[in-house]
C-alpha cells in the first residue's frame, strides 16, 4: 500500500544515523510522513548586494563592505562584544557580535566581506548586529533562490533537515488527493502532493505562497469538518442534568462588592437558560481581557454544585489553574459557599494526587480545578455536569471533546480571551452558542501606549528601571527563542543578557521561552508573580497563563511582526492593577505599512477594535511574520491572513455533510481516510 512507504522510519534515509534519528525524534520526527508534514518556519530570500546609502533600517540588507580601523573586544559581565566599522564607497556601518570573540582574527582591516543581516539605527549610525558573513561565489550561488528554514532542537542543525527532506520529496507521490479535478479548480488550490514540495522547497514566491494557501486550506477544512461532527452528535444530546435552582448564585451576586455590567448579567441568563434547558450546553464567552469572565464562570460551577452536582475547570497552564483556585477559595471562604474545591495539575504527585482521584470519583470534591491533568485516564468524576476550558484557544477540539466526555452528557463552557471578528468566530466555533462580553466593568485604569523605533531603547531600559523602583515589574517580548531562528528579530538568550548588561545588578532578570519544560516555566511564572523576577524576556508563552497586577510595563520587540490581534493579547498581561500601566511597541520597520497597522494599537485599547482592523490590514505580505501563537493550534494557516480560505474551507465543509452527514458515502472516502491521517501529524512548532 501507498501509506506503508510513507511509515517508513527517517532511518531509511541516506545520512540518518542513530544519533540523528533520536535528535529528529525530540522534534516529533520519525517517520517519512512526519518529515514531510515538518514544514519550515520561514525562508530566507538572498537579494542583490546593496550600497550602504540604500540601507533601509528593519531590513534584510547583504552588502559588500571593507573593514575599516581595528576590532575591538569589550567585556560587560557575561557578555563579550566585538566591534568594528566597515565601510563602501556610499558610506559606513557598524558592525557588532556577541559571545563570539574568535571572530577577531576573521577579520582584518582594508579587506572586503560579504555582511548579510538587519539594518538598525542608532543615532545617525546604521548597525548590523551578528551578520552572517558569505564568500563571493557562495552568494551569488544563493542569490534570487528562496531557502527554507526549519524550527530546530539542540543538536539538529538546518542543512541537516534540508538534505533529509530532499531525499523525502520522492515520497509526495504517495500522499493521497482527496479533492477531485473539478473541486481542485473551483477552490483555486494547489495540487496536495505538489503543495508539499513546494512548502519545503519553493522555486519562487508565486509557488510559495500556492502551496502554503492549500496547505491552510486543508488545516481549516479538517478543523471545521471534526467541529461540524461533533456539534451533529451534541444537538442530539438531552440534558440529564437539568440544574433548576440558582438561589445560591443569585445570593452571591447581590453580595459581591461590585456590580457586574449589563453584559455579564445577560450572559448570566443565557447560561442559566442552557443548564435548565432540554439539551447539554454548549457555550462560548468572548471577551477581552480584563471583561470579567471568570466570575460569571464561576458563578455557573456554582449553581452546578449547590443543585448536588460535579463542576471542572481545566487551565492552560498550572500557574492559571492555582490563580483560579486560590481565587475561587478566597471566595468560598468569604462568602460562606457550598463548595468544596481541589487543584488537580501535573505537580500533584503520589499520595496527595491518589486521594485526591479518590474523593473526586466518590463526588466529594464538587469543584476541581487543574490542567489537562484533569481529562488523564485514572481520573474518574461521580456526576460531573459541567466542564469550563479556559482559554479555549489553547485547547484542540479533540482535547474539549475528551474533557466532556468524562461525563454523561456533560454541559460545556468555554472562555477565550482572543478577541476574534465574529464573522470568523461563528466558522471556528460552529459547534458552540457564542456570547461576545465587549462590556469592560468600571474603574479600570486605560493602558498608555506608544509606538517607538530602535533609538527608544535606552529611554525604554530607564523607565523600566524607574518603574521597578517604584515596586513594579516589566515584560519585554522576544519573538524567538535564539539567535538564528529568525533573521533580524530579537531572541530571548541574547536579549537577557543585553537587559542583564543594561540594568543594575539589583534586578532580577528572568528567561521564559516554549522549549523550556513545562516544570521549568511555571517555576519562573511563578517566581514572576512572587516578584522574585522584576523583569521577565520572554516569547509569547505569557500570552495566557499568568495574572500579575503587579506588572506594569509590557515592552514589545520587533512589534511590527505581530499580528495586531496577538499584539493586543500581550498587552492583556499589564493593566491587572491598580498602577498605571503602559505598553512600548518597539518598531524596527521603516515602512510605512508597518507605522499604519502599530498605529491601531496606539490609538486603541478594544480587543474587537483591533480584531476587526487585524482582519482588514493582514496581507499575504504578512506571511513572514510571528505567527499567531497557539491558535487552533494550526501549523500553517492563520485565521487572519487566510480569512478567505477559512471561508471557503466553511462552504466547502458544509456542503459535503449536507450530502452526507455521516460522510458514509463512498464517494467520501478518501475524505475519511484525509481525517483519520491527519491525527498523526500534528506537530506543534510553537513548543519547540
Amino acid at each position: 500500500m501507498k501509506k506503508d512507504y510513507l511509515k517508513e522510519n527517517i532511518s531509511s534515509l541516506k545520512g540518518i544515523g542513530d544519533k540523528t534519528q533520536k535528535v529528529f525524534e525530540k522534534c516529533g520526527v520519525s517517520t517519512i510522513s512526519d518529515l514531510l508534514f515538518y514544514y519550515p518556519r520561514e525562508y530566507e530570500k538572498f537579494d542583490e548586494i546593496i550600497d550602504v546609502a540604500d540601507i533601509k533600517t528593519g531590513d534584510i540588507v547583504t552588502l559588500k563592505c571593507a573593514v575599516i580601523g581595528s576590532v575591538v573586544v569589550r567585556h560587560v559581565r557575561n557578555l563579550s562584544i566585538l566591534t568594528f566599522e566597515a565601510a563602501d564607497k556610499t558610506g559606513r556601518i557598524k558592525v557588532t557580535y556577541f559571545n563570539m570573540p574568535f571572530l577577531r582574527n576573521t577579520f582584518k582591516s582594508g579587506k572586503f566581506y560579504i555582511f548579510r543581516g538587519t539594518a538598525r539605527k542608532k543615532g545617525n549610525i546604521i548597525e548590523l548586529d551578528q551578520p552572517k558573513i558569505y564568500k563571493e561565489e557562495e552568494y551569488q550561488m544563493l542569490k534570487g533562490s528562496l531557502q527554507p528554514k526549519y524550527p530546530l532542537v539542540k543538536g539538529l542543525t538546518n542543512n541537516a533537515v534540508i538534505k533529509a527532506a530532499k531525499q523525502a520529496m520522492m515520497y509526495t507521490a504517495y500522499l493521497d488527493e482527496y479533492l477531485s479535478k473539478e473541486q481542485l479548480q473551483s477552490l483555486d488550490v494547489m495540487d496536495y502532493s505538489k503543495a508539499v514540495r513546494h512548502i519545503h522547497f519553493p522555486e519562487n514566491n508565486d509557488d510559495l505562497m500556492r502551496a502554503r494557501k492549500r496547505l491552510a486550506f486543508d488545516e481549516f477544512f479538517e478543523f471545521i469538518l471534526r467541529v461540524r461532527l461533533m456539534k451533529s452528535d451534541e444537538d442530539k444530546s438531552v440534558n440529564i442534568y437539568k440544574i433548576n435552582d440558582s438561589t445560591v448564585a443569585e445570593d452571591l451576586i447581590h453580595r459581591l462588592p461590585f456590580n457586574l455590567t449589563g453584559k455579564q448579567l445577560d450572559i448570566w441568563d443565557d447560561i442559566k437558560c442552557d443548564l435548565m434547558g432540554e439539551h447539554v450546553m454548549n457555550r462560548l464567552i468572548q471577551g477581552d481581557v480584563g471583561s470579567g469572565k471568570t466570575i460569571v464562570a464561576f458563578l455557573a460551577l456554582l449553581m452546578t454544585a449547590s443543585n448536588g452536582y460535579q463542576g471542572a475547570i481545566m487551565a492552560p497552564t498550572e500557574v492559571l489553574a492555582k490563580q483560579h483556585y486560590d481565587g475561587f477559595c478566597e471566595m468560598i471562604k468569604e462568602y460562606d459557599l457550598p463548595l468544596r474545591p481541589v487543584l488537580l495539575t501535573g505537580s500533584v504527585t503520589g499520595k496527595a494526587k491518589r486521594e485526591a482521584q479518590q474523593l473526586i470519583a466518590e463526588g466529594y470534591y464538587n469543584l476541581i480545578v487543574g490542567t489537562n491533568a484533569l481529562i488523564q485516564d485514572k481520573v474518574e468524576y461521580q456526576n460531573l455536569a459541567l466542564v469550563i476550558t479556559d482559554e479555549q484557544h489553547r485547547f484542540g477540539v479533540r482535547q474539549r471533546e475528551r474533557f466532556a466526555g468524562k461525563g454523561q452528557e456533560t454541559h460545556v463552557l468555554a472562555m477565550s480571551a482572543t478577541p476574534i471578528p465574529r464573522t470568523l468566530a461563528i466558522i471556528l466555533y460552529g459547534d458552540l452558542h457564542i456570547s461576545i462580553l465587549d462590556e469592560m466593568p468600571s474603574g479600570r485604569i486605560p493602558i498608555k501606549n506608544c509606538v517607538v523605533g530602535t533609538e527608544y531603547r535606552p529611554t525604554a531600559y530607564k523607565f523600566i528601571r524607574d518603574e521597578v523602583a517604584k515596586g513594579r515589574q516589566a515584560y519585554v517580548i522576544c519573538p524567538m527563542v535564539e539567535e538564528g531562528e529568525l533573521d533580524g528579530v530579537e531572541n530571548v538568550q541574547d536579549y537577557s543578557e543585553k537587559l542583564r548588561a543594561a540594568l543594575p545588578d539589583t534586578i532580577n532578570v528572568g528567561m521564559l521561552h516554549g522549549k523550556m519544560k513545562t516544570s521549568e516555566k511555571d517555576e519562573i511564572m511563578q517566581d514572576f508573580a512572587d516578584n522574585k523576577i522584576q523583569v521577565l524576556v520572554s516569547t509569547t508563552v505569557i500570552e495566557v497563563g499568568i495574572n500579575v497586577p503587579n506588572a506594569t510595563v509590557m515592552m514589545i520587540e520587533n512589534a511590527e511582526r505581530f499580528g495586531l490581534s496577538q499584539l493586543h493579547q500581550l498587552r492583556g498581561r499589564v493593566g491587572r492593577g491598580s498602577h498605571q500601566s503602559y505598553c512600548i511597541f518597539l518598531n524596527t520597520s521603516e515602512k510605512d505599512e508597518a507605522k499604519k497597522r502599530l498605529e491601531t494599537m496606539n490609538n486603541s485599547n478594544d480587543g474587537f477594535v483591533i480584531a476587526e482592523e487585524d482582519l482588514k490590514q493582514r496581507g499575504p505580505g504578512d506571511l513572514f511574520g510571528v505567527r499567531q501563537s497557539g491558535e487552533m493550534n494550526f501549523k500553517v494557516a492563520d485565521i487572519y491572513t487566510d480569512a478567505d480560505y477559512l471561508k471557503k474551507a466553511s462552504v466547502f465543509a458544509d456542503e459535503i455533510l449536507q450530502k452526507d452527514p455521516e460522510l458514509n458515502s463512498p464517494d467520501n472516502a478518501l475524505i475519511r481516510s484525509f481525517l483519520e491521517d491527519r491525527r498523526s501529524n500534528t506537530v506543534d512548532f510553537n513548543t519547540l
